[in-house]
């Protein structure tokens, strides 16, 4: 089966975001739906939900990006397009990373980077400029393919909250 070349979505950010979080590229079902984190294993949505003291999960997904832009929240991924055989990291290649230095000149009270997973970290990493003021935060993957288990996960997201 030959790999495929996937793009990422639009960054889903306002002025005043204060947290940035980054994943690598969307996967399978997140692009067949437009959607950030659509797969239904993901544990983004709870995750995050948890962060900013809101039912995320449980919302229609327009209503989550809505809950997000008022908590100061914002969504992109590091790469702009790659080849990929599955929804998996590890089979990324020949990927095109996002300026992201530009889009973080663009956010003056930005306060946290955070990395959805250790390839978001990897490649997101490399692509900032020496930043001050701004923490940056690698998070354990909210992929259920991830298995250290959703407790050991939200105690290292919850560090989200110095964001805010």
């Amino acid at each position: 089966m030959p790999a495929v070349r996937h793009a990422s979505f639009a960054p889903h950010v306002a002025p005043d975001t204060r947290l940035l979080i980054l994943g690598s590229l969307p996967g399978v079902r997140s692009l067949a739906e437009q959607q950030y984190y659509a797969h239904p294993t993901n544990q983004f949505w709870r995750l995050l939900g948890e962060v900013i003291g809101q039912p995320l999960a449980d919302l229609p997904y327009g209503d989550r990006l809505v809950a997000l832009r008022e908590a100061k929240v914002g969504l992109w991924d590091v790469i702009r397009s790659a080849e990929r055989h599955t929804s998996s990291d590890s089979q990324i290649r020949e990927a095109e990373a996002h300026d992201l230095a530009a889009l973080v000149a663009d956010l003056p009270d930005l306060r946290m980077i955070a990395f959805n997973g250790g390839k978001a970290a990897a490649i997101g990493r490399r692509q900032l400029p020496p930043l001050v003021g701004i923490a940056l935060v690698d998070l354990p993957s909210s992929s259920a393919a991830h298995t250290i288990g959703v407790a050991a996960k939200r105690d290292r997201w919850l560090a989200l909250r110095g964001a805010f």
